[in-house]
């Protein structure tokens, strides 16, 4: 299933032991109902580790990198709620970009995802997005058990800005500048197989990637969208 739209948010993370139980209500109950209910956002997701670097995964679909950007987002993440000062106190690894999508297709949404952070050589980055779209991608696309593809590319500049909810998480805000998303509808053993094949370093090395590569392999949590039945 193609992204709801042509700008994502990226989150990865860690949670402090302490935070987990207030992380969950915070997250589910407050946090994201209120980022889909800003206008442009359509979708928001979060998954766990099977076996990633960083605990959690989440997503946040938008109509465009310029939504990211609006005075509405703005505003929201620079007057955070008592509720999210105390939650994004248990950070801990934070990992955030703000992305165009560069490319979104598959026949729909699977319960299981990899997440591939990674870069590409500066000057050489048109070619690797070539080499993706030419064979990589549509060969993924084809292999048994996926749903779905994603290649986001970050925003530098809009990813890079201070907001008072990230000060307030008091941790350093990594940016990662490619991100491969592969969604998978089957059991997880073979998902994980086919993630650290087909999105190996190697494999990324040959199309004109650059390293280091984080491959995070995540199963999903939940979903929450403006529909009424999300209560979002």
């Amino acid at each position: 299933m193609s992204l709801a739209g042509e700008g994502a948010v990226a989150i990865w993370h860690d949670i402090a032991p302490e935070g987990r139980g207030e992380f969950y209500a915070w997250h589910g109950q407050e946090h994201m109902p209120e980022r889909v209910g800003i206008p442009g956002f359509m979708r928001g997701r979060r998954y766990v580790a099977i076996d990633a670097d960083l605990e959690f995964f989440n997503l946040y679909e938008a109509l465009s990198v310029e939504t990211l950007k609006s005075q509405d987002y703005t505003a929201r993440v620079n007057a955070p709620t008592p509720w999210t000062l105390s939650a994004v106190k248990h950070f801990r690894s934070v990992a955030r970009s703000i992305c165009r999508v560069a490319h979104s297709a598959g026949p729909a949404q699977g319960g299981l995802i990899a997440t591939l952070r990674y870069d590409a050589p500066e000057g050489a980055e048109q070619a690797h997005r070539e080499a993706l779209m030419r064979r990589f991608i549509p060969d993924l696309l084809d292999k048994p058990g996926v749903a779905a593809v994603h290649l986001l590319v970050a925003d530098a500049e809009a990813s890079c800005v201070a907001t008072a909810e990230q000060k307030a998480r008091g941790v350093a805000n990594a940016v990662p500048r490619w991100v491969l998303l592969l969604e998978g509808w089957g059991d997880e053993a073979d998902f994980i197989v086919l993630a650290k094949q087909a999105l190996s370093p190697t494999a990324l090395d040959a199309i004109g990637g650059e390293g280091p590569y984080s491959l995070g392999l995540y199963r999903h949590q939940v979903t929450r969208t403006k529909t009424a039945w999300s209560a979002g």
